[in-house]
């Protein structure tokens, strides 16, 4: 029985590191939506709130707000890690406990990417980044996702181009146009700090909106 204990406390303690964040704090991290290649979370933290040890796959934040937190990692290590609002940062797999040190709420959206297999890399012959770099920035790029930053003034339009599936997360309200290769046009009404899912596919946008419209893609590569 000696011997049988410390195994048992070890199995719980995994047990906990493997929580879901959803289930562990339902009123502060809300599920957008999901599907076969992403999960999406929405984090509203008040001041000095925490969460328990959980694990996240590999995932890409987008926050609203200026944000000051503490991670406690299983080993008992702890980091410490300021952002700005509007920052994007990719994570790779990590199991961490959470506290909020900014006096304000603190607001995100997660986009957890899943383990889908090898899969085939995603084929773009019309990168918007080099067909209309005033629109479109790199922000992050590495084996699992390429994220863009991507702003139109009023009544500003892109041209042809096209994106593997992705998530687009705004920034601000935005009223959008999308025309396609077909010649159809269809209007997406974004507000901020919503995310959405896009199929691979080409198209055309214009903000036919009067002010100025800002969004975070996030580009799955496999």
């Amino acid at each position: 029985m000696r011997l049988m204990f410390p195994v048992a406390v070890a199995l719980t303690a995994l047990a906990a590191f493997a929580q879901d964040v959803v289930q562990l704090a339902p009123d502060r991290v809300k599920v957008v939506f999901e599907n076969d290649r992403v999960r999406v979370l929405r984090f509203t933290e008040p001041p000095h709130s925490k969460l328990p040890m959980h694990s996240h796959p590999a995932y890409v934040t987008v926050g609203f707000t200026n944000d000051y937190s503490r991670y406690t990692f299983p080993d008992g290590k702890t980091s410490e890690e300021r952002t700005k609002a509007g920052e994007v940062t990719y994570s790779k797999p990590v199991t961490h406990a959470s506290e909020e040190l900014a006096g304000a709420t603190s607001k995100a959206i997660m986009v957890e990417l899943k383990e889908t297999g090898a899969g085939t890399p995603a084929n773009v012959t019309l990168d918007p980044v080099k067909l209309d770099p005033k629109h479109y920035k790199v922000v992050i790029d590495n084996d699992r996702v390429r994220v863009l930053r991507v702003t139109y003034g009023p009544h500003e339009k892109s041209v042809m181009h096209e994106h593997p599936a992705s998530v687009a997360v705004f920034m601000t309200d935005g009223h959008t146009k999308f025309t396609l290769t077909d010649g159809t046009s269809q209007t997406v009404d974004g507000k901020a700090e919503d995310a959405i899912w896009g199929n691979a596919g080409k198209h055309l946008p214009e903000n036919v909106g009067s002010q100025p419209f800002e969004a975070v893609v996030i580009e799955l590569k496999k």
